[in-house]
């Protein structure tokens, strides 16, 4: 489970102006339509064509757990591309992304100051660069490690050192043990 890139998708989602297909006929109807075929739509969900074909004609109407979640993974990956594509521009440019975290965090700093990681619950307006690079670093692949670095570089400069109004010598942000992480547009 990605706790950022998860994160960042339902942030995206939300954005949708219509709900996706909720029945496996329905989804799976919706699959061949963007894949163009039946056989496209059986290999990526590792299913036979024909039981593809036989969800198309409503044939089945109840697919196993595991290919449900697949199914829904997929269907949710394609829907409204340009409601997605707009709500990430958006965010990137002019809106920002905000981050309501529980977790404990600590910093490096100079000798003197209390740099002991503690937990934390934040709720933080990150400005739209801080979303450009983390939509541009999931976008590219990024590993999990790298999009928690993003973020806490962000909370660095926005939360720790109020764009540059205090904590000038902090040098790096912990973001460690996380019980809860949500962005929203």
């Amino acid at each position: 489970m990605s706790l950022f890139g998860d994160g960042l998708e339902a942030a995206v989602q939300k954005a949708f102006t219509r709900p996706a297909p909720k029945s496996a006929g329905a989804q799976m109807r919706y699959l061949v339509k963007q894949l163009k075929g039946t056989r496209a739509v059986a290999q990526m969900l590792r299913i036979s064509q024909r039981t593809v074909e036989r969800y198309v004609k409503d044939q089945i109407k109840k697919p196993r757990p595991d290919l449900a979640a697949r199914l829904e993974r997929e269907v949710k990956a394609r829907w409204q591309p340009q409601i997605r594509a707009k709500a990430k521009e958006r965010a990137a440019t002019t809106g920002g992304i905000v981050v309501d975290t529980r977790a404990r965090m600590g910093y490096t700093a100079p000798i003197g100051s209390t740099d002991q990681d503690r937990m934390r619950h934040l709720t933080v307006a990150l400005p739209p660069q801080y979303a450009a690079r983390l939509f541009e670093a999931q976008e590219q692949g990024a590993t999990e490690q790298r999009l928690q670095e993003i973020a806490a570089e962000a909370l660095k400069e926005v939360y720790f050192q109020d764009g540059g109004r205090r904590a000038g010598s902090l040098e790096e942000v912990r973001f460690t043990d996380i019980e809860h992480l949500e962005f929203d547009l």
